[in-house]
């Protein structure tokens, strides 16, 4: 079990879990969750950490989105977003890239995720670990993590 879904399980959260055999050589790996596990990629959100005037971000996007990093800075209050260096979100979030989990960060970190996720029903989010993915319903995502909507 991972820190995502022991978290889930023990505030009683429904979801459920997809496993799939990740591929070492695959660098994008919410759109291979998506192919592999033959998702709605518009339905497959991947976890990022941002920098945000020096402090760390969430964002949680469709797999086939870029993010906007001048609007994430607005929506975070901030002026300049950089993508965070791999140690620092690592660090952070206390998972391995391609792994990171919007949920059970090590660190406390603000978490925005893309309104088109309000749209659906469920949506699928990394479980802690490449190769894991979790169904869940967008509102118990936004409760669980005190997270917000925006617009990226």
């Amino acid at each position: 079990m991972t820190p995502a879904i022991n978290l889930l399980k023990q505030n009683k959260v429904n979801f459920q879990v997809l496993k799939f055999k990740h591929d070492p050589n695959s660098l994008n790996y919410a759109q291979e969750a998506a192919t592999k596990l033959n998702l709605d990629e518009n339905k497959v959100f991947k976890t990022l950490v941002i920098e945000v005037d020096g402090q760390l971000f969430v964002g949680v996007t469709p797999a086939n989105q870029q993010v906007d990093l001048k609007l994430f800075a607005k929506s975070a209050a901030g002026k300049k977003a950089q993508m965070a260096d791999k140690n620092s979100a690592q660090t952070a979030t206390g998972y391995l890239l391609g792994g990171i989990s919007p949920f059970a960060h090590k660190k406390r970190i603000p978490i925005l995720v893309h309104k088109s996720a309000e749209k659906h029903e469920e949506i699928y989010v990394s479980g802690g670990r490449r190769g894991l993915e979790i169904s869940i319903c967008p509102q118990a995502l936004i409760a669980i993590t005190n997270a917000n909507y925006a617009i990226f």
